[in-house]
């Protein structure tokens, strides 16, 4: 009967010990990313930016292998609920051998093989800080799971913009080489025209150094474009190597309609950092109450059974050694620590959690006012490369215009070389800055949707103001 209330006492804290449900394996399942296909395609669409950088991009993996240690810390908190079982034996056998000298008395000998075997049980009933201590893990994880997110949100837009900044110097190289090109037919009339004896060799030397300084122009983009490629394939974690065709025309991703107090309330309301800060707030005011918490009594109930088997004789004259010996004590009690004075210690930490919770609410409101400031200046930049993308497009068509009309002026003997050498670089300066344009435009459009957790139109038609329909809209781009 013994043995069975004994054995009854140590199968309820085993089944109590066992999670229902491990916390990690939940943790793990969900965080599962739907995307695990590497890089396979050779040809790398702007659309597949946010898939590749997922599944490839080395700092990301390591921040995700930072929410699963998260997980665990918050798994290990949770553990603390159950029951804890310890197993202590001393001497795994234990052997004792003695003699015992007396005048007065007989001589004893030992000679014993002992183990000494117990299990301990302890499980808290009431902990006043182990509910806030759990609830400032799942913050953590939750801040762990967010500065992923925000990280992934990062390094597409980075990878986003390389890759503008990668057809970007492609356009620059072309618009380089067509100023060679514009060039050396200028050298090249330069020349005919001092053959025939109508023109002058400083003309000749004018038309040779604009070449020059387009050749050099040229090599500078190359080089450039070479760059922008590698600093792209770092980003997508692409063996330098290995050659990937992206796509190399210069365009506009999407069109941006929605209004400014929309993505501000918006961008607002959606912020990670802004999440994190909250959280951050909560932690410390869980640590405030904690060290409150802590002159509290901790109530648990503890299980102790030991056993004693032994094996030989003690203190007697002749050993016998098959003689055995066994013994078993089960204790249950219910107890209670309690510290309740430190002279004022947890007081004065729970004032310092206080003052950097309130520390972190001012760090919201400063957070607040600049990602308002980022959104306002991305929407104005964004509007101010629209109107920017409509100039220059008509300063494109003007310059050629007027580099045509300068050399049928030149090859009439009306004008000088110096003149098509003017309209020549102001063509190449206005197709720059038409190239700089679509860039600053898709930069912050992309600038705008990671701010604003919100969607760019890919339509522009899509829209309903009739003003961008008009012959000079940005929709006739």
């Amino acid at each position: 009967m013994f043995k069975t209330i004994i054995n009854f006492c140590l199968v309820i804290p085993v089944f109590l010990i066992i999670p229902s449900k491990s916390i990690s394996q939940v943790v793990r399942n969900t965080e599962e990313t739907s995307v695990k296909k590497l890089i396979k395609q050779r040809f790398i669409k702007f659309e597949n930016i946010p898939e590749i950088i997922s599944s490839s991009n080395l700092e990301l993996k390591s921040l995700k292998k930072l929410v699963q240690a998260s997980s665990f810390n918050l798994s290990s908190k949770i553990s603390q609920r159950y029951p804890k079982l310890n197993l202590n034996a001393n001497g795994l056998p234990e052997y004792l051998y003695s003699e015992s000298f007396n005048n007065y008395a007989n001589d004893t000998k030992t000679s014993q093989f002992k183990i000494n075997p117990s299990l301990n049980l302890r499980w808290d009933i009431i902990d006043p800080t182990r509910g806030l201590e759990i609830t400032s893990s799942k913050n953590r994880y939750e801040i762990a799971r967010n500065n992923y997110r925000i990280k992934k949100q990062d390094l597409i837009q980075e990878a986003k913009a390389r890759y503008h900044k990668y057809q970007k110097s492609i356009e620059d190289e072309k618009n380089a080489q067509i100023a060679v090109e514009l060039s050396r037919t200028s050298l090249k009339d330069a020349k005919a025209k001092l053959e025939v004896g109508i023109g002058t060799k400083f003309e000749l030397l004018e038309a040779s150094s604009q070449l020059e300084r387009d050749k050099q122009l040229l090599k500078e983009k190359t080089i450039a474009k070479e760059v922008n490629l590698i600093s792209l394939k770092q980003i997508f974690n692409i063996d330098l190597e290995e050659d990937y065709l992206i796509e190399k025309k210069q365009k506009l991703v999407g069109f941006w309609f929605h209004s400014l107090e929309k993505i501000l309330k918006s961008g607002l309301n959606n912020s990670y950092s802004l999440k994190n800060l909250s959280l951050q707030n909560s932690i410390k005011r869980n640590q405030a109450q904690n060290f409150k918490n802590a002159n509290l009594p901790i109530i648990f109930i503890s299980n102790s059974l030991s056993s004693s088997f032994s094996r030989g004789s003690a203190l007697t004259q002749q050993i016998d050694p098959d003689r055995s010996s066994s013994t078993y004590s089960n204790q249950i009690s219910l107890n209670l620590t309690w510290n309740f004075f430190n002279a004022g210690q947890n007081n004065n930490s729970f004032k310092a959690k206080q003052a950097e919770a309130e520390a972190e609410k001012l760090k919201f409101l400063n957070l607040q006012n600049i990602i308002q400031t980022n959104i306002s200046e991305a929407y104005l930049n964004l509007l101010k490369n629209k109107d920017k993308l409509i100039a220059t497009k008509q300063e494109i068509i003007a310059s050629k215009e007027a580099l045509r009309l300068a050399r049928l002026r030149y090859d009439s003997g009306i004008s000088t070389l110096k003149d098509v050498l003017i309209r020549q670089k102001e063509l190449t300066l206005s197709q720059s800055k038409n190239i700089d344009a679509i860039y600053n435009y898709n930069i912050n459009l992309d600038k705008l949707e990671r701010l604003t957790f919100l969607e760019k139109n890919k339509d522009c038609n899509s829209n309903i103001n009739t003003n961008e329909n008009r012959k000079d809209s940005i929709c006739n781009y």
